[in-house]
Formats: structure tokens, sequence, C-alpha cells
């Protein structure tokens, strides 16, 4: 990928960032080095020191010598994210109290020194890095050590060990060796996990697989009405992270991440709140809140500093390259959005305005790096992980088209630029990831929606929920024949996609749960769909 350089040295330079791209590129790993919030939103951000520490990882706490604790510090578990051919980075959170009023997990205002150990075995006998991560009260004793100097495609334990205490052990695999012709990744795709007491069928039955790797595409957690401080963010991630299901998914697999709107507020986009929340009437109360939501995100789970938040700008848009078989396009289409045209659910006459081109899904900035990075991509397989259902989906069977204009829908000159591009520069194998709606689909993404005709420039994997449920199944149903590039729908069902890739096709196998909270049953797959290389468009497999 084109690589730009461009130098951050202090809060004040990064109003002047905006739309401008700089990637940087290393072991598999491409991510922008600047990134785009809209100039209004950040001029109204006035975040000063604490920015600034959150930035550089700065702590003026006092450390703390000798940590003893009433129980253990790792009651979130621990994780890993982001491979590189090299790397990984590793996480946990020391919170012996985890939901603590304060969000402070219960810890005190000191900075602690937390050992990590990677081995090639389970039992530790071979241990290839090892070192020391302070973990600091501004970032509520958040630890994300980046490991380097590691094996390609190889299997690797991890745990870490504070004071007396020791985590569980997790398990984590780096990427293919770049240039590298590997013969198969496997990986799950998943979404959209409301709170349902702690049991998550889903995640059990994926803990038990053989991947490389989990995306997950949005909605980790779901606000509550009331969150905007940044105690209220922790404590919700904390409850989400207690679940013992979720922290099985985790050990045992490194997990490539990007929110979508419930992390942060229903609905939002760039810096418009929901018009019936209270900060709705204030923008600067809105980036308070969209701050203290990205700071708890980051805080909780396996990003690397580059992705560390400044203020109300997080830069989550980034690649990652699994040798020559495939490029993780991995994309943030929240952060960059014009306002919805309507709140019509789950769907709504066409606002003319879809075809204004002043509007944008994914910011000027983002969408020329996502070009950029499809025309270079040596990869067969080019994925982009994104959050919101890329195909027109028609809710009336009648003669009106009836779309939701939080999705693509309502957006359709960003579409068509997507489209028109892949059409016409022919980046190899586009497969689109999307979550969001509670509801599997399989699509063809068509050139142009408004004509039925037009060339298919990729197919579109849409996973169902973890384990929200999907009030509006009846409207999905009775919108189908109206729909002839939809293949297949499942919205009655929780589950996880399961992915798998090869130098000829790319397959998807829809597993689904009894129910969401199931603790025994296995997933069962309800249908499989394949891609052909070379051939856009889904197939039954």
């Amino acid at each position: 990928m084109v690589s730009i350089s461009c130098a951050v040295h202090d809060v004040a330079h990064l109003s002047c960032l905006s739309e401008r791209v700089s990637t940087s590129h290393h072991q598999g790993v491409t991510i922008p080095r600047s990134f785009a919030p809209s100039r209004r939103g950040f001029l109204a951000w006035s975040g000063g020191a604490a920015a600034t520490a959150t930035l550089y990882g700065l702590s003026t706490a006092p450390a703390w010598a000798a940590p003893r604790f009433p129980q253990s510090p790792f009651t979130l578990g621990i994780a890993s994210g982001d491979p590189t051919p090299d790397g990984i980075v590793l996480w946990t959170r020391l919170a012996p109290e985890p939901q603590a009023a304060d969000g402070l997990g219960g810890m005190p205002p000191y900075k602690v020194q937390v050992n990590w150990q990677v081995a090639t075995d389970p039992e530790f006998r071979n241990v290839v890095k090892a070192g020391s991560e302070s973990a600091t009260p501004e970032l509520a004793h958040s630890v994300h050590t980046e490991v380097n100097g590691l094996r390609p495609s190889a299997d690797y334990w991890f745990r870490f060990r504070v004071g007396a205490e020791e985590s569980p052990v997790g398990h984590t695999r780096t990427a293919p060796a770049a240039g590298s012709d590997p013969r198969r990744i496997t990986f799950a795709l998943a979404s959209c996990q409301s709170w349902a007491g702690g049991r998550y069928a889903a995640y059990r039955t994926m803990a038990q697989e053989d991947l490389d790797l989990v995306v997950h595409v949005g909605d980790y957690t779901y606000e509550g009405k009331n969150h905007e401080s940044l105690a209220d963010f922790r404590n919700n991630h904390a409850k989400y992270k207690s679940s013992p299901d979720l922290q099985a998914a985790h050990a045992r697999f490194p997990f490539v991440v990007t929110f979508d709107d419930h992390e942060i507020e229903n609905n939002w986009a760039d810096g418009v709140s929901q018009p019936d929340n209270e900060a709705s009437n204030d923008p600067q109360r809105f980036l308070q809140l969209r701050a203290n939501a990205f700071q708890a995100y980051y805080e909780h789970l396996p990003l690397r500093r580059p992705q560390r938040p400044t203020g109300p700008a997080m830069v989550l848009y980034r690649g990652l390259d699994y040798g020559n078989l495939a490029r993780f396009h991995v994309l943030d289409t929240r952060q960059y959005r014009s306002d919805q045209l309507t709140e019509n659910f789950p769907g709504g006459p066409q606002h003319p305005d879809v075809y204004n081109p002043s509007r944008t899904f994914m910011g000027d900035a983002q969408e020329q790096w996502l070009f950029q990075g499809l025309a270079s991509s040596p990869a067969r397989w080019n994925v982009l992980a994104q959050q919101t259902m890329m195909a027109q989906y028609d809710y009336d069977p009648s003669e009106i088209l009836s779309v939701n204009h939080d999705q693509w829908d309502g957006y359709v000159v960003s579409r068509n630029r997507l489209t028109n591009f892949i059409n016409q520069q022919d980046p190899s194998n586009p497969v689109i990831l999307s979550g969001d709606w509670h509801s599997a689909f399989v699509n063809d993404v068509l050139l142009d929606h408004a004509d039925p005709s037009s060339n298919v420039v990729a197919a579109e994997f849409v996973g169902t929920s973890i384990s929200s449920g999907c009030g509006w199944a009846q409207a999905i149903k009775n919108g189908l024949p109206a729909n002839p590039h939809t293949h297949y729908i499942n919205p009655d069902k929780r589950g996880w996609t399961r992915c798998t890739v090869t130098p000829d096709e790319f397959r998807s196998d829809y597993l689904v749960v009894a129910s969401a909270s199931d603790t025994t049953s296995p997933a069962i797959a309800d249908a499989s769909f394949v891609v052909r290389n070379g051939q856009p468009g889904a197939q039954r497999a």
C-alpha cells in the first residue's frame, strides 16, 4: 500500500490532518498515520492535557512497587488481536472489582508493572518472548503489548503476571509470511452481541473450532440510555467482558475489531447525536460522550497503539494481509459519515438526497485509502470488513422502493463510487462482510442497484447476530420477493459465520444456535455459500 509520511508532534496539529491520507505498512498491517475527523467535530473538542496523555500513554501516577490484590485482577480475561506475520498485540485489564462505581475496576491510582510471556507450548517450557508493560490509571490499567519477532503462521501461547497473580493462558496465531501463498485460512465473522446474562452460545461453540482469527464488525457492546461518562462506558464493557463464553473466544483466537453504533450511541453519525438523546442539542456534550466511549472501547480490546483515541477521534480503519491469499480492509463507516436522512425503520421511501454528491459514508480520506488499498493489493481475495449492509434491500414488494437509510442504501453516491471503482479497476475477488442487522443475508452487490440488470461486482455475507434479537424479522421476510439479488435470509436465528478461504473459493457457513443463551447444544450449519475465484457473486455450496 502507498506510504505517505506524516508526523504528529502534538495534539494542536491534529485538526489540520483532516482529509489527508497517510499510511504505514509493517509486516502485514496497514494503518493510516493520520485520520480525518470532521473539522467541525475536532475544533469543538478541547481535551488538552488529557488528550495528550491518552495519545502518548503518559502517566503522572506513582508506581505501585509491590501490588497485592484481594482477588485476581484478571477478572476480564485476556485477548490477542491484529496479527502480523511476525507479531501480535496482547491485551488484558487489571480489574479486581470490575464493576466498581468509579469505573476504575477496584484499582488504586498507581501505575503497575505487568509481566508477560509468549511461548510455543501451553506449558511454557519454551518461552520465546517476555517483557513487562506499565498498566496506568489513565487507561484503566489496561495493557496493550505489541510483540514482534515471532514466526509467521505459528501458534503461540501467552500469559500475564502481576505481583503473585497470574492470568489464564491464552492462545493466538500469527499471520502468514508476506508474499507467501497459504492454501487456506479460516475465520469467524461476528457482530451484535447485546447482553444476554453473560452466556453467549455462539461464542461457546466458536471457541471449539480451529480458527485463524475472528473478525468482529461492530455492536460489541450496547450502550445504556444514560451512558455518558467514562465510568459508564468502562463498566458496560466490563460487564460484557465478564461473559465466560466471550472470554473463552478471546483466549482462543486473535480478534480484528471495528465498532458500529451501539458502542457509542444508536445511529450516531460523525458529530451528530440521535434526536432523542440528551446530548443531541449540545454538540460539545456529544463529542465528550464520544471521546469517553472511544477510550473505553480501546481500553477493553486488543488494539494497537495507532488505534489509541485522541479525544473524540480514533483511527480504526486499517488493513491486514494474510500472505497473497487475503487482504482485510477494515472500515469505519460511523465516524466520518453524513447524518442519516430519515429515521424510518426498518425502511421507508427512498429520500431523494441519497444521490446528493456532497454526502459521504466513509469520508474522503478513508475512501481514498480504501481505493489505494484495493488497487495495490496483491491478494487473491480482498475482504471488506465493515458494519452495515451494502447491497440494496427493498422492504416494499410493490413498486415503491422502501430502504433503510442508516445502511449504504442511505448513501447511494458513496456506494456507487465504490462499485464503479471495483467495476473499472477490477481488484481481485472483492467480498463484503457486514453485520448490524441481527439477520443473516447473502447478497450480490450490483454495479447500480437502480438497474437490476447491471453487473454483479461483489458478494456480500451479512452475519446474523451473536445474541441481539431481530424484532423486524417479518418485514425482512415480506420484502424478500422484491430483492432478486438476495439469495438467503435468516432473521430468526442467532449465531456466527465461519469463512474458509482458499485460492479457489471463499466459503461462508452460516452456523446457528438453539438460543443465544444455550449452554449445551452445538452450532448447526443453516446454509453454506461460496464465491468462486474470478466469478463475482455467491452460489449455494
